[in-house]
C-alpha cells in the first residue's frame, strides 16, 4: 500500500462522518421547516414530527400579517449591506498598511483590536446611546449602521491583516522591478490575491450585522425602523407564551437573505482561493 492512499474502509468512514456532520448542521433548519409547516392546532397538541403529516402554510401567512417582515427585512438589509461595504472599505487599506509597514501604530492598533474584543458589549451601551443622542442618530438606520461598523471593524481588520501577511512580499518586489508603481502593484497584484480575504470579511460582517439584536433593541424605537431580529422577538409574549409556528416561519424567512448572500459570494471565495494558490 502506497503512502497517502486511502483504503475503502477509511474512505467509507470519512463519508459517514461527513454525512453525520451535515445532518448535525442541517437538523435545526429541518426542525424549523417542519415546525413552520405544522398547524397551530397540532403544535398546541404536541403532535409535531420531523415530517409533518398535514403540512400547511398558514404559519407563513400568520407571520407576515402579524409582523411587518417585509419592512423589517428591508431595514436589516439596508443596514447590513451598508455596514458590510463600509467595513470592507475601511479594513482593506488599513490592513495592508499595518501588515506591510512597521510603524508605532501597529502595536497600538493591534492592542486596540484585542482590547475591543475583551470588553462586554453591555458596558458601552449607555455611553454609546448618549453619544449618538448628541448627534441625533438615535432611532435612525444610519446611526445603527455606524454602530455596527465600529464593532465589526476590529475583528474584520484582524482578519484582513492575516490575509495580507500571507501574500509574499516578493511578488510586490517583482512588480516594482518591472517598473510598476505602488498603485499598479496594489491593483494588479495585491488586491486580486486578497479576494478570498475580502469575501470572507464581507461574509462575516454581513452575517454579524444581519443577526445583531442588542444595539437595535436599544437604539431603534420607531416601529417602521425595526430590524428583523427585533421583529422576531415580538412573537414571544409578555408571559413567556411563544407563537411557535409563526416564529418558526418568520425565522425561516429571515434566514433566506443570509443563504442567498452566501450563495452569491461562495463561488467568488472558491475561485479566489484557487487563483491565489496558483499565483502564489
Amino acid at each position: 500500500m502506497s503512502i497517502g492512499r486511502t483504503t475503502p474502509l477509511a474512505r467509507t468512514g470519512q463519508y459517514l462522518l461527513l454525512a453525520a456532520y451535515v445532518v448535525f448542521l442541517g437538523f435545526p433548519l429541518l426542525w424549523l421547516l417542519s415546525t413552520a409547516l405544522t398547524s397551530t392546532r397540532d403544535i398546541s397538541l404536541g403532535a409535531t414530527s420531523l415530517i409533518p403529516t398535514s403540512p400547511t402554510f398558514e404559519n407563513f401567512g400568520d407571520a407576515v400579517r402579524r409582523a411587518n417582515l417585509v419592512e423589517a427585512g428591508r431595514n436589516s438589509l439596508v443596514v447590513a449591506l451598508a455596514a458590510t461595504g463600509i467595513t470592507v472599505l475601511l479594513s482593506l487599506p488599513a490592513a495592508y498598511g499595518l501588515a506591510r509597514f512597521r510603524t508605532f501604530l501597529r502595536p497600538v492598533t493591534l492592542g486596540w483590536v484585542l482590547i475591543s474584543q475583551v470588553f462586554p458589549t453591555i458596558l458601552v451601551i449607555i455611553p454609546l446611546f448618549l453619544i449618538l443622542k448628541q448627534f441625533r442618530l438615535v432611532d435612525s438606520l444610519p446611526g445603527l449602521t455606524i454602530v455596527h461598523v465600529v464593532f465589526m471593524l476590529p475583528f474584520s481588520l484582524w482578519m484582513m491583516i492575516g490575509f495580507v501577511a500571507n501574500i509574499p512580499v516578493d511578488l510586490e518586489e517583482a512588480g516594482a522591478m518591472d517598473g510598476a508603481g505602488r498603485l499598479r502593484i496594489l491593483v494588479s497584484i495585491v488586491f486580486p490575491l486578497l479576494r478570498p480575504g475580502v469575501v470572507a470579511t464581507a461574509l462575516f460582517a454581513f452575517i454579524s450585522s444581519w443577526n445583531e439584536f442588542l444595539f437595535a433593541l436599544v437604539l431603534i424605537q420607531s416601529p417602521e425602523k425595526v430590524t428583523l431580529p427585533l421583529t422576531l422577538s415580538r412573537f414571544v409574549g409578555a408571559e413567556g407564551q411563544v407563537q411557535l409556528g409563526a416564529l418558526a416561519a418568520a425565522s425561516l424567512l429571515a434566514t433566506i437573505p443570509s443563504l442567498v448572500f452566501f450563495a452569491l459570494i461562495q463561488r467568488r471565495l472558491t475561485s479566489g482561493l484557487l487563483s491565489g494558490a496558483v499565483k502564489g
